[in-house]
């Protein structure tokens, strides 16, 4: 989808650029300090995002001189917000593109905004996505300057900003990866300061070019009175605010935002599908609760969910799952691969024995609807009726799930054919030998 990365001049420095196909506009994706060109386009975590942005247009991803994949700054020298906005005509430039819609993440609105303000017929838009004009306009924020150095590098930045994003091993470990390939610790930490005390104010009311300021409610990093500060600076801003607490507004769940996005740009509602993918959801619940509950008393009883919501999680991430929410006393995840579904759904039923607990559970392979944090679909459903069938200490699959792993050395007992309520025809559901 992407072209190999290249190379515009910025002075002399090269600032590595790369685009997708041309399209009905050009929409350059403004780096702040943390991006790398050629990573950025291949993770599969911002892949619905990216895909839905290409369909406004060509977009471009580019690494701000001393970051990623563009070159460093001359030793002793320090980056400018001159030298940023440079970068974004230098790109242009290569590409023979006369004008750009700019959106500019949190570290980078202020490139944005001067590039705007002073090439005004080279910017067909301005959307400021988390962005502030000066982070100190608001002395309620979360300062987060300390805990991003220290978790440099090890992904767990990502998700202290973005609480609203679906978690696991591998995403800790795709953005962690990202992060060392597109700034070392030195180099973070000479330009956090540099993004956190920029201060542009004084330039938006020059800024005269149509302009969005999209902002999650419940930031409490980039809050909404800087969103606000921004909006009521710039001429004819449209602010929006929506719900939600991520300082990113491509990660999960982007949907909403993109639509304001694509409406803002082009003028009409886009319509964007709930993505649908193929995967392994995983049912468990903990049999006989409510009379456990009675027993043992409700102090006793949470203490014991707890613990029992702490090994199913710790075997989520060993096995790469993605807890997708709590139901009742029981969980819902899904797996990229249903080899480590079954195996996972084994570790939770024989590690949760040693808290005196039984559990059941169920899985299916089938298509699901990924609708933000949560999914839907029949393949949920299947899922949950196999789930609702197993005994107590069994994992139940269904026959399509069981053909998968033909050759994996898992074993398996004929559990019957079934009519699954709200399912058209009969199943076969097999049992996992133990």
């Amino acid at each position: 989808m992407f072209s190999e990365t290249r190379y515009a001049l910025n002075g002399d420095l090269h600032v590595a650029y790369r685009a997708s196909a041309p399209g009905e506009r050009d929409v350059l994706f403004l780096s702040n300090w943390f991006t790398h060109c050629e990573v950025v386009p291949e993770m599969p975590l911002l892949s619905g995002w990216i895909e839905a942005m290409t369909s406004l247009g060509r977009l471009i991803f580019f690494d701000q001189p001393g970051t990623g994949a563009s070159d460093p700054v001359a030793r002793g020298a320090e980056a400018t917000l001159e030298q940023w906005t440079d970068s974004i005509s230098a790109v242009l430039d290569d590409l023979g593109s006369p004008e750009a819609v700019l959106i500019a993440v949190d570290g980078a609105f202020a490139t944005g905004a001067l590039f705007a303000a002073t090439h005004p017929s080279r910017t067909t838009a301005l959307v400021s996505l988390e962005g502030y004009a000066d982070v100190f306009v608001d002395d309620t924020r979360t300062d987060a300057r300390t805990d991003m150095l220290s978790l440099w590098g090890s992904g767990e930045l990502q998700r202290l900003i973005n609480p609203d994003m679906p978690w696991n091993e591998e995403i800790r470990a795709s953005w962690a990866r990202m992060e060392r390939l597109a700034a070392s610790p030195g180099v973070a930490a000479t330009m956090l300061p540099f993004v956190a005390e920029m201060n542009v104010r004084a330039v938006l009311p020059s800024v005269r070019v149509p302009t969005l300021v999209l902002q999650h409610a419940d930031d409490p990093y980039i809050t909404p009175a800087m969103g606000r500060d921004i909006a009521h600076l710039i001429p004819d801003a449209e602010y929006v605010e929506l719900p939600g607490s991520n300082m990113y507004h491509f990660v999960e769940p982007w949907r909403e935002s993109f639509q304001v996005i694509a409406e803002f740009v082009t003028g009409e509602q886009a319509s964007v599908a709930d993505e649908r993918v193929l995967a392994t959801v995983l049912f468990t619940d903990i049999v006989d609760s409510t009379r456990r509950a009675s027993t043992i008393g409700d102090r006793d009883w949470h203490a014991l969910l707890d613990a029992h919501d702490a090994v199913v999680r710790a075997q989520l991430t060993r096995y790469r799952g993605r807890e997708v929410n709590r139901t009742g006393d029981g969980f819902l995840a899904m797996f990229d691969g249903p080899q480590r579904a079954i195996r996972c759904a084994m570790a939770i039923r024989d590690a949760v024995r040693a808290l005196g607990i039984e559990i059941r559970a169920g899985l299916h392979t089938g298509e699901c609807e990924v609708r933000g944090d949560d999914i839907g679909g029949i393949g949920v459903h299947i899922g949950a009726r196999v789930s609702a069938l197993a005994a107590p200490n069994e994992v139940l699959v269904s026959s399509t799930l069981r053909d998968l792993v033909i050759g994996s050395g898992l074993q398996f007992d004929e559990h019957g054919t079934h009519e699954l309520k709200g399912v058209p025809g009969e199943w076969r559901l097999y049992a996992v030998a133990t």
